[in-house]
Protein backbone atom coordinates (compact mmCIF):
# COMPACT_ATOMS: atom_id res chain seq x y z
CA UNK A 1 0.00 0.00 0.00
CA UNK A 2 2.96 2.52 0.77
CA UNK A 3 4.20 1.72 -2.55
CA UNK A 4 1.13 2.56 -4.29
CA UNK A 5 0.58 6.07 -1.89
CA UNK A 6 4.56 6.81 -3.09
CA UNK A 7 4.10 5.86 -6.99
CA UNK A 8 0.67 8.34 -7.01
CA UNK A 9 2.22 10.95 -5.19
CA UNK A 10 5.73 10.85 -7.47
CA UNK A 11 3.37 12.06 -10.13
CA UNK A 12 2.25 15.35 -8.44
CA UNK A 13 3.61 18.35 -11.10
CA UNK A 14 4.44 20.50 -7.45
CA UNK A 15 6.19 18.74 -5.42
CA UNK A 16 9.97 18.78 -5.73
CA UNK A 17 10.86 16.37 -2.88
CA UNK A 18 9.45 13.44 -1.89
CA UNK A 19 10.09 11.83 1.82
CA UNK A 20 8.37 8.88 3.89
CA UNK A 21 8.81 9.90 7.49
CA UNK A 22 8.59 7.05 9.83
CA UNK A 23 9.38 6.06 13.34
CA UNK A 24 8.80 2.21 12.50
CA UNK A 25 12.15 0.61 11.20
CA UNK A 26 9.61 -1.81 9.72
CA UNK A 27 8.15 1.00 7.29
CA UNK A 28 11.97 2.09 6.55
CA UNK A 29 12.72 -1.62 5.17
CA UNK A 30 9.50 -1.61 2.99
CA UNK A 31 10.03 1.87 1.60
CA UNK A 32 13.67 0.84 1.05
CA UNK A 33 12.84 -1.79 -1.43
CA UNK A 34 11.33 0.70 -3.90
CA UNK A 35 14.20 3.10 -3.36
CA UNK A 36 11.97 5.71 -1.44
CA UNK A 37 13.53 8.10 -0.02
CA UNK A 38 13.08 7.83 4.12
CA UNK A 39 13.49 9.86 7.27
CA UNK A 40 13.19 8.23 10.64
CA UNK A 41 12.03 10.26 13.14
CA UNK A 42 11.54 10.32 17.08
CA UNK A 43 9.11 8.04 18.60
CA UNK A 44 7.42 10.72 20.80
CA UNK A 45 5.69 12.65 18.58
CA UNK A 46 1.64 12.91 19.19
CA UNK A 47 0.43 13.77 15.89
CA UNK A 48 1.12 13.08 11.87
CA UNK A 49 1.80 17.13 11.97
CA UNK A 50 4.49 16.92 14.80
CA UNK A 51 6.63 14.31 12.82
CA UNK A 52 6.28 16.36 9.62
CA UNK A 53 7.42 19.25 11.64
CA UNK A 54 10.72 17.30 12.48
CA UNK A 55 11.28 16.51 8.84
CA UNK A 56 10.58 20.10 7.61
CA UNK A 57 13.10 21.55 10.22
CA UNK A 58 15.72 20.10 7.94
CA UNK A 59 14.71 21.51 4.72
CA UNK A 60 15.22 24.34 2.93
CA UNK A 61 11.33 24.04 1.35
CA UNK A 62 9.23 27.07 1.51
CA UNK A 63 5.80 24.65 1.53
CA UNK A 64 5.52 21.56 3.35
CA UNK A 65 2.32 18.36 2.02
CA UNK A 66 1.43 16.31 4.54
CA UNK A 67 0.50 13.11 2.43
CA UNK A 68 -1.60 10.27 4.92
CA UNK A 69 0.17 6.58 4.07
CA UNK A 70 -2.99 4.95 3.58
CA UNK A 71 -4.30 6.75 0.58
CA UNK A 72 -3.15 4.43 -1.96
CA UNK A 73 -5.38 6.20 -4.59
CA UNK A 74 -4.63 9.61 -3.44
CA UNK A 75 -5.11 11.69 -7.19
CA UNK A 76 -1.88 13.74 -8.05
CA UNK A 77 -4.04 16.53 -9.77
CA UNK A 78 -5.74 16.94 -6.03
CA UNK A 79 -1.75 17.04 -4.36
CA UNK A 80 -1.45 20.04 -7.03
CA UNK A 81 -4.59 21.71 -6.41
CA UNK A 82 -4.12 21.68 -2.66
CA UNK A 83 0.14 22.69 -3.39
CA UNK A 84 -1.51 25.92 -5.90
CA UNK A 85 -4.07 27.27 -3.33
CA UNK A 86 -0.50 28.10 -1.26
CA UNK A 87 1.12 29.38 -3.85
CA UNK A 88 -0.98 31.64 -5.33
CA UNK A 89 -1.67 33.34 -2.34
CA UNK A 90 1.20 34.32 -0.80
CA UNK A 91 -0.74 35.24 2.61
CA UNK A 92 -2.09 31.92 3.03
CA UNK A 93 -0.08 29.95 5.53
CA UNK A 94 -2.15 26.52 5.24
CA UNK A 95 -4.44 24.23 2.81
CA UNK A 96 -6.37 21.59 2.30
CA UNK A 97 -9.00 20.08 0.30
CA UNK A 98 -12.42 19.18 0.52
CA UNK A 99 -15.19 16.92 -1.37
CA UNK A 100 -19.08 17.57 -2.38
CA UNK A 101 -20.80 14.75 0.32
CA UNK A 102 -22.69 12.36 -2.37
CA UNK A 103 -23.84 9.64 -0.10
CA UNK A 104 -26.26 10.91 2.51
CA UNK A 105 -25.27 8.42 5.57
CA UNK A 106 -21.22 9.83 5.39
CA UNK A 107 -23.44 13.21 6.87
CA UNK A 108 -23.82 12.18 9.87
CA UNK A 109 -21.08 9.59 10.05
CA UNK A 110 -18.86 10.76 12.96
CA UNK A 111 -15.62 9.48 10.85
CA UNK A 112 -16.38 11.79 8.09
CA UNK A 113 -15.09 15.01 8.98
CA UNK A 114 -17.62 18.13 7.52
CA UNK A 115 -16.11 21.65 6.77
CA UNK A 116 -17.67 24.44 5.61
CA UNK A 117 -15.96 27.53 4.27
CA UNK A 118 -16.27 31.23 3.49
CA UNK A 119 -17.07 33.04 -0.06
CA UNK A 120 -13.23 32.98 -0.86
CA UNK A 121 -12.88 29.89 0.10
CA UNK A 122 -11.23 30.07 3.81
CA UNK A 123 -12.38 27.24 6.38
CA UNK A 124 -14.91 28.15 8.98
CA UNK A 125 -15.11 25.86 10.74
CA UNK A 126 -14.31 21.52 11.04
CA UNK A 127 -16.45 19.19 12.49
CA UNK A 128 -17.85 15.41 13.03
CA UNK A 129 -21.00 16.81 13.24
CA UNK A 130 -22.94 17.38 10.27
CA UNK A 131 -22.95 21.27 8.79
CA UNK A 132 -24.61 23.29 7.89
CA UNK A 133 -27.70 22.44 9.83
CA UNK A 134 -29.90 22.55 6.93
CA UNK A 135 -33.61 23.68 7.24
CA UNK A 136 -34.04 23.63 3.40
CA UNK A 137 -31.54 21.69 0.96
CA UNK A 138 -28.09 21.94 1.16
CA UNK A 139 -24.75 21.06 -0.18
CA UNK A 140 -22.69 19.66 2.74
CA UNK A 141 -18.82 19.33 2.15
CA UNK A 142 -16.28 16.43 3.87
CA UNK A 143 -12.57 17.45 4.63
CA UNK A 144 -9.88 15.78 3.11
CA UNK A 145 -7.08 15.13 5.24
CA UNK A 146 -4.23 16.49 2.93
CA UNK A 147 -2.38 19.36 4.57
CA UNK A 148 -0.23 21.97 2.58
CA UNK A 149 2.15 24.04 4.94
CA UNK A 150 4.27 27.28 4.96
CA UNK A 151 7.32 26.13 6.45
CA UNK A 152 7.67 28.64 8.98
CA UNK A 153 4.20 27.82 10.21
CA UNK A 154 4.57 24.29 10.18
CA UNK A 155 7.63 24.73 12.53
CA UNK A 156 5.82 26.80 15.22
CA UNK A 157 2.24 25.02 14.46
CA UNK A 158 3.01 22.32 17.53
CA UNK A 159 3.86 25.32 20.00
CA UNK A 160 0.40 26.84 19.46
CA UNK A 161 -2.32 26.42 22.05
CA UNK A 162 -4.49 23.12 21.77
CA UNK A 163 -7.82 25.06 22.78
CA UNK A 164 -11.50 23.72 23.71
CA UNK A 165 -12.61 22.77 20.11
CA UNK A 166 -9.83 20.65 18.72
CA UNK A 167 -10.28 18.93 22.16
CA UNK A 168 -14.04 18.51 21.80
CA UNK A 169 -13.54 17.38 17.97
CA UNK A 170 -10.36 15.79 17.89
CA UNK A 171 -9.52 17.51 15.28
CA UNK A 172 -5.82 19.02 14.98
CA UNK A 173 -6.94 21.06 11.83
CA UNK A 174 -8.84 23.19 14.58
CA UNK A 175 -5.62 24.50 16.27
CA UNK A 176 -4.75 27.03 13.41
CA UNK A 177 -8.71 28.07 13.05
CA UNK A 178 -8.76 28.76 17.27
CA UNK A 179 -5.47 30.52 16.96
CA UNK A 180 -6.77 33.29 14.35
CA UNK A 181 -4.98 31.33 11.35
CA UNK A 182 -6.88 30.63 8.48
CA UNK A 183 -6.86 27.38 6.20
CA UNK A 184 -7.85 28.27 2.55
CA UNK A 185 -9.89 24.75 1.40
CA UNK A 186 -9.68 24.06 -2.54
CA UNK A 187 -12.51 22.01 -3.81
CA UNK A 188 -11.54 18.44 -5.48
CA UNK A 189 -13.53 15.35 -7.25
CA UNK A 190 -10.84 13.07 -5.73
CA UNK A 191 -12.80 10.93 -3.36
CA UNK A 192 -10.34 9.90 -0.44
CA UNK A 193 -10.36 6.03 0.37
CA UNK A 194 -7.93 5.47 3.11
CA UNK A 195 -7.37 2.21 4.68
CA UNK A 196 -8.47 1.31 8.42
CA UNK A 197 -9.31 -2.15 8.23
CA UNK A 198 -8.56 -5.05 5.76
CA UNK A 199 -12.15 -4.83 4.75
CA UNK A 200 -11.16 -1.03 3.51
CA UNK A 201 -8.16 -2.78 1.62
CA UNK A 202 -9.96 -5.53 0.25
CA UNK A 203 -12.28 -2.84 -1.44
CA UNK A 204 -9.40 -0.01 -2.51
CA UNK A 205 -7.07 -3.26 -3.87
CA UNK A 206 -10.38 -3.92 -6.19
CA UNK A 207 -10.71 -0.43 -7.76
CA UNK A 208 -6.90 -0.10 -7.77
CA UNK A 209 -7.13 -3.39 -9.70
CA UNK A 210 -9.91 -2.16 -12.30
CA UNK A 211 -8.04 1.29 -12.67
CA UNK A 212 -4.94 -0.45 -13.72
CA UNK A 213 -7.33 -2.91 -16.35
CA UNK A 214 -9.28 0.91 -17.59
CA UNK A 215 -6.05 2.85 -17.31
Amino acid sequence: MLQHVWERASQARYLTELIIATDDERIQSAAMEFKARVRMTRGDHLSGTDRVAEVASASDAHAIVNIQGDEPLIDPAAIDAAVLGILEHEETLMGTLKKRIEREEEISDPNVVKVVTDREDNAIYFSRSPIPYARESAAYFKHIGLYVYRRDFLLAYSDLPVGPLERAERLEQLRALENGFKIRVVETEYESLGVDTPEDWHRVAALYEKIMVTG
